[in-house]
């Protein structure tokens, strides 16, 4: 099971998108080289005001493209970077991978998957109506978010737009994915 990265993106600013790159580096335990969201200890603002010392497990966010396509059947243009993701993938069903999945990049870096991305209302300051989109219930009325996944650092390297990318499980039982 594998994908491809179609693009990559990082900010050294607090800001909603984030610009393509034609590389990014990944550091080991810290996050995407020069992003304002890399730490050992949380970034995300909302997080930092709760507790400043809890460990950063939002280090590299990651959304797959086909959200993109998605969204745009509604309406809305959205290209990588726009939601603020540092890897935009295509092929895999990032939301369906479990808890502790690792994600091996071209030349071998590695992201091990902690959890959802939780949308928050900048969304909707980015595209009116965009949230709605991205959370959505399912028919049992529980909340599916949809807004990619996160992960941390294992081992660093650079990652390019092209890179192939390999899916390894964890052992069973798998976790599914929740907020973090």
């Amino acid at each position: 099971m594998g994908g491809t990265v179609t693009a990559v993106s990082s900010n050294g600013e607090y800001s909603f998108t984030k610009p393509n790159r034609s590389s990014i580096t990944l550091l080991a335990g810290l996050g995407v080289e020069g992003d304002v969201h890399a730490g050992v200890t949380v970034k995300h603002r909302s997080r930092v005001a709760q507790d400043p010392t809890r460990p950063n497990l939002r280090q590299v966010h990651l959304i797959h493209e086909e959200l993109f396509t998605e969204v745009g059947q509604k309406g809305f243009r959205v290209v990588p970077g726009e939601l603020g993701e540092n890897i935009t993938t295509s092929g895999i069903d990032l939301l369906g991978l479990p808890v502790g999945t690792l994600l091996r990049f071209g030349d071998g870096a590695v992201v091990e998957v902690t959890g959802l991305r939780n949308p928050c209302v900048q969304i909707d300051n980015f595209q009116n109506g965009l949230l709605k989109e991205v959370v959505a219930r399912d028919e049992d009325g529980n909340l599916v978010r949809k807004a990619g996944i996160m992960g941390v650092v294992r081992e660093g390297g650079v990652v390019r737009p092209g890179d192939p990318i390999e899916v390894e499980l964890p052992p069973e039982p798998h976790r599914p994915l929740d907020r973090v």
